[in-house]
C-alpha cells in the first residue's frame, strides 16, 4: 500500500456539512453568503379543496399534488369547460408568545377535468398568492360558503390552540 493511499482512511475522510439550499428571493441587501436572500418555505401548508375534501398535499408547492398528476394545464378557462372547481390554499404558521398561530392563508383557484386530462390555473397568481401568505396577508374572499366552512373545520381540527391564537381578520374571512 502506498503512501498516498493509506492517507484519509485511518480517520476517515472529513465529512463536511450539507448545506441546503431554500427558494433564492431577489433582494436589495448586500450578499452575505451561501444561502443569503432566501425564504424558508417550511412554514408554509398547501391545503386542498376538492369536491367538499379538504386535505394537505405537500405535493401542491411544486404543482404535483395529488388532483394535479397528469393534468396538462393552460391559461385559457374556455379550455376546461368540464373542470370542476379545486383549490389549493397557502397557509402560513408564525409563533408569537401565546403560541403558533395561522399567519396567512391565501386561496388560488384551479378547474380540473380529470377525464380530458386537462385544467385551468394561473401560475402567476398562485405563486402571487403564495407570497402574499409568507407575507402574513389573509386572501380567502373568492372561496364560496361551503368551502369556507370546509376550511375552517379543517384548520380546527388540525391544531385548535393554533385557531384559538390566530386573528380576529382569519376568523371573519371563513365566516
Amino acid at each position: 500500500m502506498s503512501e498516498q493511499q493509506g492517507q484519509g482512511q485511518a480517520g476517515g475522510p472529513e465529512k463536511k456539512e450539507k448545506r441546503t439550499l431554500s427558494l433564492n428571493v431577489v433582494s436589495g441587501k448586500e450578499h452575505r453568503g451561501f444561502g443569503a436572500g432566501t425564504v424558508d418555505l417550511s412554514q408554509v401548508a398547501c391545503v386542498m379543496i376538492d369536491k367538499g375534501e379538504v386535505y394537505i398535499d405537500v405535493g401542491a408547492m411544486h404543482a404535483k399534488s395529488k388532483i394535479e398528476k397528469g393534468i396538462k394545464f393552460t391559461p385559457n378557462k374556455e379550455d376546461t369547460p368540464n373542470g370542476r372547481q379545486c383549490w389549493i390554499v397557502w397557509v402560513a404558521v408564525d409563533r408569537k408568545e401565546e403560541g403558533s398561530y395561522y399567519a396567512g392563508a391565501t386561496a388560488c383557484e384551479m378547474l380540473i377535468d380529470t377525464e380530458a386530462r386537462r385544467g385551468w390555473k394561473i401560475l402567476a397568481d398562485h405563486v402571487n398568492k403564495l407570497d402574499a401568505a409568507i407575507k402574513r396577508r389573509y386572501k380567502l374572499e373568492e372561496l364560496g360558503p361551503e368551502d369556507k366552512a370546509g376550511l375552517r373545520e379543517f384548520l380546527i381540527g388540525h391544531n385548535a390552540e393554533w385557531w384559538a391564537n390566530s386573528p380576529d381578520e382569519l376568523k371573519q374571512a371563513l365566516v
